[in-house]
């Protein structure tokens, strides 16, 4: 029989934030794969170490996909990637691939999924704390109340997005346009909140536009939420 993939999300930075289910699968799988060059160098690695620190005796497997905008590219990481985890499944096996906050959420780990079970393996997501939560409990405040609409927008790409909708917007990735997300979030007139690598040593805080600098990380995630009356 051939071995499942587990998708596995560690949460955005705390170790604590890991779920039960997390620790089991690791603790109970052999392979565990990690995106990256070095698994033991990685973000998820650092994490998930602290809440199990047998993963260090486990077997990783590190899947090196790299940052990239060109989708022709991307696909022959994916596909090796993929190759290396097929091989894996075919002895029966099953691989545990940890990534960063949930796996439902802007994940690299969706375009591997979906090779895989178009290949004919079968694929189980298990869900992590996402940052947009975590972020939102760190700075103590509900993302939404009542009816309240929450908008997640990706600005990993320079294209404009709206803050036209009522309720609350979530910008993620936005540290390479910074500058331009500001000016659009002044003009807004929003209320606005970040985290820069929440739930990591170098957690920062900041509560208001004017603190955040433009040289803020890529780990950063702002919530802007309408002005009050």
């Amino acid at each position: 029989m051939k071995g499942m993939v587990y998708g596995v999300g560690v949460g955005p930075g705390d170790p604590e934030d890991m779920t039960l289910k997390a620790v089991r699968l690791i603790r109970d799988n052999e392979v565990i794969a990690l995106p990256g060059k070095e698994p033991k160098e990685t973000v998820a690695y650092r994490i998930a170490v602290q809440a199990v620190p047998e993963l260090a005796d486990k077997m990783l497997m590190a899947l090196d996909i790299p940052m990239l905008k060109d989708f022709d590219k991307l696909a022959v990481y994916h596909r090796e990637a993929c190759d290396r985890l097929e091989a894996i499944l075919d002895s029966g096996r099953h691989v545990v691939y940890l990534t960063l906050g949930d796996p439902t959420l802007y994940c690299s780990f969706s375009y591997l999924q979906h090779i895989l079970e178009e290949d004919g393996y079968e694929v189980k997501l298990v869900n992590g704390v996402s940052s947009v939560f975590a972020a939102a409990a760190r700075l103590g405040e509900p993302l939404a109340e009542w009816g309240e609409s929450v908008h997640i927008l990706p600005q990993t790409y320079k294209k404009a997005v709206s803050l036209d909708q009522n309720g609350t917007c979530v910008l993620m990735k936005s540290c390479k346009y910074m500058d331009t997300v500001k000016a659009m979030l002044r003009e807004s007139g929003r209320r606005v909140t970040a985290v820069e690598n929440c739930g990591m040593p170098n957690e920062k805080v900041y509560r208001s536009l004017e603190e955040i600098p433009d040289d803020a990380g890529y780990y950063t995630l702002i919530i802007a939420k309408e002005a009050r009356s």
